[in-house]
């Protein structure tokens, strides 16, 4: 993918909302860390040059939002796009002041957050933003291609069958942690978060449903292997 190499430091106190935006930037190639307390933060002041973006939130525990910045922007031209529950223009105007890049309101949509944090690196790489591609993001499964953009399977260049949102969200979960045995209550915890969690046997299903498309015999898999007890390991 081509954002392999680009690293984005996440600052957000909000776990569950942190998860979700760490996954989507993850699915988009991004290397990502994350950071939840102001103080923390500012210890990592020295670091920012190092990544090509900072998603930072206004609201946080110690130190806030506005102080990391002014504190980030003294040390680096690193791009800062500022999240916060707080959209109103003043603090819009003052974010932009203390010198961030761009400013959005909460709640946002994933899409638009995607797309803004494209922009912001293609900016500070000195390109135009029209040139932000648009050909497909994919990753293989065995003889299979998995495009993350339409969510179509293909083999041999032709559409076998598109899957759901979550369906990409836990293959691309196991490519990520590919030869990892993931525990059923960890795959639940990074997909679903906070929310209401689905039954284990939710994901026993998922992964009955990926044997059958991606394995050659799905009665004796070699991609998607039980973990007795445990879970899944998954060893494209």
């Amino acid at each position: 993918m081509p954002n392999t190499n680009k690293k984005i430091l996440l600052i957000e106190d909000e776990q569950s909302l942190s998860n979700v935006v760490e996954l989507n930037l993850k699915l988009e190639g991004f290397n990502v860390v994350c950071i939840s307390n102001g103080r923390t933060a500012i210890d990592h002041a020295h670091t920012v040059g190092e990544y090509d973006l900072v998603i930072l939130d206004v609201m946080l525990p110690e130190v806030s939002g506005w102080d990391i910045c002014s504190m980030y922007k003294s040390v680096a031209d690193t791009p800062i796009l500022f999240v916060s529950a707080k959209g109103t223009s003043s603090d819009k105007i003052k974010g932009l002041r203390l010198g961030a890049d761009d400013f959005l309101a909460k709640p946002f949509d994933l899409e638009e957050l995607l797309l803004r944090v494209q922009v912001l690196i293609l900016r500070h790489q000195g390109k135009n933003p029209k040139d932000l591609q648009t050909e497909s993001e994919s990753f293989a499964i065995g003889d299979f291609n998995v495009n993350l953009l339409t969510y179509e399977v293909k083999k041999d260049e032709e559409t076998i069958t598109e899957l759901s949102k979550r369906e990409i969200e836990l293959l691309y979960l196991f490519v990520d942690h590919a030869g990892e045995v993931l525990s059923r209550d960890f795959i639940l915890d990074q997909l679903w978060g906070t929310d209401t969690y689905p039954t284990t046997r939710t994901i026993d299903n998922y992964i009955l449903s990926f044997r059958k498309l991606f394995e050659v015999d799905a009665k004796n898999p070699e991609l998607f292997h039980s973990i007795r007890g445990v879970g899944y390991k998954y060893t494209g």
